[in-house]
Parts: structure tokens; sequence; C-alpha cells
């Protein structure tokens, strides 16, 4: 069998994980399910969305990523992050890396409003790098919730900030000694700050707050591609995109391009996919926008599930039928070893 790297493809994430680890459960309302960001569990009045997410490309403020990028997935359900539980592993010996990880982490949570409230912390042996695998929880109203699978033919899907936010980010810390040969300084320097755009919460619960939506999605490994193919997956539809609607930042494109990535394929953290009924699209963004949040228009639903694709911007047709590896993890794996 192939080898892979990053997030197990959905064929053989559902073969070989979901048709095992699923059991009934009359008050899961959303159990693990290929494109689903977070379990929803009936509470009587109130939802509980719970998700988990581990970080492991990253090692600079790994542990401010850790919280927002489990919040992210919390928040495209329509519901505001509450309570969080990191697992830390950490290289042996590492101290006062755990410490600095804490302090990121109690940042991170005072900025979206939650409060860490358990989780486990262990040097483990054969780590040459810290990984955080997090769990955020959330409430919600029990009518007041959205699911990926939930996309209607017809339904615009709207895209906030960008693409490959969180690739761009990581690349640039991670790779700054071999990128400042290539392009400059301060080109690094506005790329790394892409970080503090990571968080979707806001865009999440300002869509919310509009009306009309009917799914929403954290485009993370596999980036753009990725996160629409998993909205028609999800929702058993097809879909179109179009390469030339997307905001692709110069920091971005000259980033990526340095190190080969696809900008469309690189993890995009930060962005978040809203598909919506078209009388509420516009108005959404209108909202997004009022709150210092760009968006668009970038595509939509489609009927036929035989349909599935991105128009690249030179005409040529992206097909997101097919298992989508994400550029980070071959960039680092060149580059580092």
């Amino acid at each position: 069998m192939e080898e892979w790297e990053g997030k197990l493809p959905p064929h053989l994430l559902e073969e070989f994980i979901l048709e095992t680890v699923r059991r009934p459960d009359p008050r899961v309302l959303v159990g693990p399910s290929i494109g689903e960001d977070a379990a929803i569990i009936d509470f009587g009045e109130k939802v509980l969305v719970v998700h988990s997410d581990p970080i492991t490309g990253a090692v600079e403020n790994i542990g401010w990523y850790a919280v927002h990028i489990a919040c992210n997935d919390v928040a495209t359900r329509g519901a505001r992050p509450r309570w969080l539980l990191p697992v830390m592993l950490i290289p042996k010996g590492g101290i006062e890396l755990a410490r600095k990880i804490a302090v990121d982490m109690r940042k991170a949570a005072e900025e979206v409003d939650a409060t860490i409230v358990g989780g486990h912390t262990e040097f483990t042996l054969g780590l040459n790098r810290p990984i955080i695998s997090m769990t955020a929880i959330g409430e919600a109203d029990k009518d007041k919730y959205v699911c990926t699978s939930k996309c209607k033919p017809g339904d615009l899907v709207i895209l906030t900030k960008g693409v490959a936010i969180e690739g761009t980010a990581i690349i640039a810390s991670e790779l700054e000694n071999v990128l400042e040969k290539r392009i400059p300084r301060e080109i690094i320097e506005r790329a790394k700050g892409f970080l503090r755009k990571i968080s979707v919460v806001k865009d999440a619960l300002t869509a919310m707050t509009v009306g009309g939506v009917h799914a929403m999605h954290d485009p993370t490994e596999g980036g753009i591609a990725g996160g629409l193919q998993e909205l028609a997956l999800a929702s058993g539809l097809g879909i179109i995109a179009y390469e030339k609607d997307m905001l692709i930042a110069e920091e971005t494109e000259r980033i990526l391009s340095a190190v080969k990535a696809d900008p469309l394929r690189t993890i995009s953290s930060g962005s978040l996919l809203i598909v919506a009924e078209p009388s509420y699209a516009f108005r959404i963004i209108e909202e997004l926008k009022r709150n210092g949040i760009p968006a668009g228009i970038i595509g939509r639903m489609l009927p036929s599930p035989e349909e599935r694709l991105i128009i690249r911007k030179s005409g040529a047709k992206m097909d997101l039928s097919e298992h989508i590896e994400d550029d980070l993890w071959r960039v680092l794996r060149e580059v580092l070893e």
C-alpha cells in the first residue's frame, strides 16, 4: 500500500477508520464522517460541539496555533468555542519549551475567550519536535448549528481572507534561512505575520448573524482544494470554483513560488469557506467586510457529484475527485531533510 503524509485520504479513512469506530448513539447528531469538522451532541436545548486537531507541521508558536486551529473547527458549526483540552508531547528534557507553549496557549485562549480545562503533558522519547493535539468544545442553540453536509445545489461558495494563509506563515517561519536567499526580507516578515490571520471564529460567527448559511468549512490540510473537495464529499454534490476569484496575497505568491508549492494545495487555516443561499450570499459578504474581513464568491455547488473541479487561471481544470496531498509536507521534507 502506498505511504502517505498528512491526513489519510478519504477512501482509506472511511475503510480503515470510520467503518471501525462508528457506533450508534441517539444523542450524537453528527458523528465521524468525511468532511465534517466537529461532532455535535444533543444536550437538550443546546448542542455540544467537539473537535480535536493535531499540530505537527510547526514549531514556532505551536501552542498559539493549536488553540486557534481547534477553535476554528468548532466555529464552523456556528458555535462559540468555550473549553480546551491540550495533549502536549514534548521532546525529552524540553521543560522550557513546555513552559513557552503553555504561555502561548493561554494567550490564544484569551483571544477567543475560551478556557483550558484539562489535558495532558509528557516528555516523549523519539521526538525531535513538539506535537500538540488540541480538543476544543463549544455550544450552540439546537436550531442554530450548521454541518458540512448541508450544502444544496445552487448554493454559492464564499471564501474569506484568501488562500494558503497558514502555509504561508509556516513556510516563512520554518524556512526563513532558505527564503532570505531568494526573496526580500520584508516579504518574509510580512508573511510570518500571516499567523495573526489564522482564526476564523469571527468570520464564522459574523456569517451566522446574517442567516442563510447552509455549511461552513475550515480548509486545513489540502488547502482550498481540499476544503472544496470535502464540502462536495460531505454533501454528496458537485462543485465548481474559479482560481481567478480567489484572493492570493503577494506574500503567498512569492513565498510559495520560491519553494514550488501550489497555493491551492497548501494548508489554509485562516480561510473560511461559507456555503450560503444565493439570496443571502452578498449580504454575508457585506457584513464580513463591514467587520474588516475580506470575502468574495469563488464558486457554487452543483447537483451532480461527477462534477468537482477548480478552473485554474490558466484555464486548466483541477480534478477534485482524487486525493489532494498538501504541498506543505513535501516542501518541509525536501528542505529540512
